[in-house]
């Protein structure tokens, strides 16, 4: 009875040993084993058994990226103005072992570094420069971060100046700076406008001054043109009127010809006039020495009228 309950311990004490040996490493996660203080293996994702009493879980690690968030640290820049800068890490472990065994607390190892490291780069530059470089600040550090924490088995992705804060009297002073500059900015764009202004409505003038200046030119244009038709016109009517008025004399005359002379035309109408000279009460008549010819004339003229 005796032996069943020592080998019935016995099996239980092997099973709970057997449990307490077997792990489950989760996803993104390492475990870091020892083999009486020495190192054995890193366990990756799946079920892992230990030798009990011998092996050792030394150090569980996460793969994922992790971020460490610095307070803000003072650093004097070139011009001797002293800043407080806070970063911020991220970081990736990409060999447990290193990690393990590089280096004795990493997380507080990486924060001096960061520290030294900014003071460094900031010592460099002058105020202006390090508000201006950021990004170049950040890939300065990130290189030197990543290069020193090899040895350690971290790999440094990013670095980012999360927060610059100069002193209190510079703040102020460079406050009023960026006050002034913005006024300036803005008198030149109101100076802008208004040059644009005046080109604009000078321009509008000069092309009104155009159009009202071709208008009128058009319009005397037109004026000229019906001017010239009704001269044109006039012209024609009074031709017309005096072929009309040949043409009567003509008729009245029995001359079939179209063609008769101008010259003759004139020589009767100035007889006709003499002889309402003559029915008046003058008793004596002066006949110009050029109307004396007509004389003989007239009288052929009417001779054959009569006829």
């Amino acid at each position: 009875m005796v032996p069943m309950i020592v080998i019935g311990s016995v099996v239980f004490i092997l099973f709970i040993l057997i449990i307490s040996s077997l792990s489950i490493v989760q996803q993104s996660q390492a475990y870091v084993i020892e083999r009486l203080g020495a190192f054995q293996s890193v366990w990756s994702v799946g079920l892992h058994m230990k030798v009990p009493f011998i092996d050792r879980v030394a150090r569980k690690v996460s793969l994922k990226e992790q971020v460490l968030d610095y307070p803000p640290q003072p650093v004097i820049t070139k011009d001797n103005v002293t800043m407080q800068i806070d970063t911020v890490v991220y970081f990736q472990i990409t060999d447990p072992k290193l990690y393990a065994y590089g280096v004795e607390m990493p997380m507080a190892a990486m924060e001096t570094l960061t520290a030294t490291t900014l003071r460094n780069i900031i010592g460099d530059l002058e105020l202006d420069q390090t508000l201006t470089s950021r990004d170049v600040v950040n890939t300065k550090m990130r290189a030197i971060l990543d290069e020193a924490t090899d040895p350690w088995g971290i790999k440094v992705n990013r670095v980012e100046l999360k927060n610059i804060l100069p002193p209190a009297d510079i703040q102020s002073s460079m406050e009023k700076q960026m006050k002034a500059e913005r006024d300036r900015r803005q008198a030149i764009l109101q100076a802008e406008g208004q040059k644009k202004s005046a080109i604009l409505i000078a321009e509008g003038e000069k092309e009104s001054a155009i159009l009202r200046a071709s208008a009128e030119k058009e319009a005397a244009i037109l004026r000229a043109e019906a001017e010239r038709q009704a001269a044109i016109l006039k012209a024609e009517g009074e031709a017309e009127a005096i072929r009309q008025v040949q043409q009567a004399l003509a008729d009245s005359m029995g001359m079939l010809n179209e063609k008769a002379p101008n010259d003759q035309v004139i020589k009767l109408k100035s007889i006709e006039a003499m002889e309402k000279v003559a029915d008046g009460k003058a008793t004596k008549i002066i006949i110009p020495s050029e109307m004396q010819g007509l004389v003989g004339l007239a009288n052929g003229l009417t001779a054959g009228i009569k006829e």
